[in-house]
């Protein structure tokens, strides 16, 4: 799932996306539809509307349980932890290892939002907040899209696009810092 655009949804729309997936989700693909794959293990196999509603379902509960944290006025978060004391932080990506839901479907979804959160740590060591944030207007932008109709390909396209001209501004104001008191 993509995004066109990475700004933050209105109170409004993310209402009515909620609204919409109450109803049943968005169209493209017909109902939910399931397939056992055997292997070395069941797998359950789902995909169409009722899967693309879980999954963003796993993606905005996650992804809300981490933006309390946000900026310097960001609130803590207690993590319940099994034969230990609870562990209080203001840390996303700790927040979000710390989320598991019993849905698989809404577990795909969590897991899209705990990649990005450690890869920007990895990356960056701070901002997974902000990364989480983003990938949630992301993935919720880009299943409003695929509903409406637009491909998939050509929404990626668009993303890449948008992502070349970002850098490419943020480049041309960036300057080098010449000493440690800059």
């Amino acid at each position: 799932m993509y995004r066109a655009a990475a700004a933050a949804i209105s109170r409004s729309s993310s209402s009515a996306l909620r609204r919409q997936l109450a109803r049943g989700g968005f169209g493209g693909g017909g109902g939910e539809q399931r397939q056992w794959v055997r292997g070395y293990a069941a797998k359950e196999v789902t995909f169409g509307v009722g899967a693309r509603a879980a999954m963003l379902r796993g993606v905005n509960d996650l992804a809300d349980a981490v933006k309390v944290t946000m900026g310097p006025k960001g609130r803590n978060v207690v993590i319940e932890r099994s034969n230990r004391s609870p562990k209080v932080t203001k840390d996303g990506v700790t927040v979000a290892k710390s989320i598991e839901f019993e849905d698989s479907a809404k577990n795909v979804g969590a897991s899209l939002v705990k990649q990005v959160a450690d890869a920007t740590n990895k990356a960056a060591g701070d901002g997974t907040t902000c990364a989480t944030v983003l990938t949630q207007a992301i993935l919720t932008e880009g299943c409003k899209a695929v509903a409406a109709g637009v491909n998939v390909m050509d929404l990626r396209k668009g993303i890449n696009k948008a992502i070349s001209a970002v850098t490419a501004h943020l480049k041309s104001k960036a300057w080098m810092i010449d000493s440690p008191d800059e």
